[in-house]
């Protein structure tokens, strides 16, 4: 998967990267004003969840995720992707530059680390992780579900970009609301080429957490062929938090006892 990282820009839809804001400077009247550095389509997105300004004056998150016999704890720091994940038998974190694991007993950890030390908090902070820099964008075919038609938005990376710069997202919305509404997406972590395989998960159930409209419930479904299936899985969120101070770096420094994951 692609570690936290994503975005859109101007009046119309196009496909193209993220551009700096254009000032237009009048003679007659000294007024700046400044354009949109996203799609249009995108800035309506964002702005039917609170707004990317919002979103952009945070600095720290933390939500969980209750599990079959325990509860799953994730920190992150927004700026700068440091991150801290506590479960029952292990505690994952990284802290910048290594990405670490503790076990806390003889328990052993089952996925892959580096894999999933952001995984959650990426798929938690759409749709304003895809406001990052070093993005294309594209207008894709709609997807129908029960009669009701989500346009979608295929948000790719230039290369260079995170662990997985071949990963794709396409994100479909309600034309009326613009409120997100399905997710699609290919994982390369694995492989690291372009994959032609979507899976697709439903934004089922949102809420707001400090004046932004954040997920409470995804639901993953069987997808195949452009066609939506059944759910298979459901995940829920709780006890979310957004801080506009920076959380204490210690929270994500190497516990005593872990190792660095290569």
């Amino acid at each position: 998967m692609k570690p936290i990282t994503t975005i859109f820009f101007a009046a119309l839809l196009i496909v193209g990267c993220k551009h700096e804001p254009k000032t237009i400077d009048y003679s007659e009247e000294p007024l700046d004003i400044t354009t949109s550095v996203y799609p249009e389509t995108i800035s309506k997105i964002f702005d039917a969840h609170g707004g990317i300004d919002q979103w952009n004056s945070m600095q720290g998150l933390y939500f969980e995720i209750p599990r079959e016999d325990f509860v799953e704890k994730q920190n992150l720091n927004l700026k700068n992707r440091k991150s801290r994940i506590d479960y029952k038998h292990h505690v994952l974190g990284f802290d910048g530059e290594n990405v670490w694991l503790k076990n806390l007993d003889t328990v052993t950890y089952k996925s892959n680390p580096r894999f999933y030390y952001n995984l959650m908090s990426y798929f938690y902070a759409m749709p304003f992780i895809l406001g990052d820099d070093g993005i294309n964008y594209e207008e894709r075919p709609n997807l129908e579900v029960d009669g009701k038609t989500y346009p979608g938005m295929l948000i790719s990376y230039e290369a260079g970009i995170g662990e997985s710069p071949e990963d794709e997202y396409i994100i479909y919305y309600d034309p009326e609301t613009f409120e997100m509404k399905w997710l699609a997406y290919t994982v390369t972590f694995f492989t690291k080429e372009k994959a032609k395989k979507f899976s697709l998960i439903k934004y089922a159930e949102w809420e707001d957490v400090d004046g932004l409209k954040l997920p409470k419930t995804l639901q993953w479904h069987h997808y195949q062929d452009g066609e939506v299936g059944a759910m298979r899985n459901e995940m829920n969120f709780t006890n979310a938090k957004l801080t506009k101070d920076s959380p204490d770096d210690q929270l994500f420094k190497m516990d005593e006892g872990a190792t660095i994951v290569e």
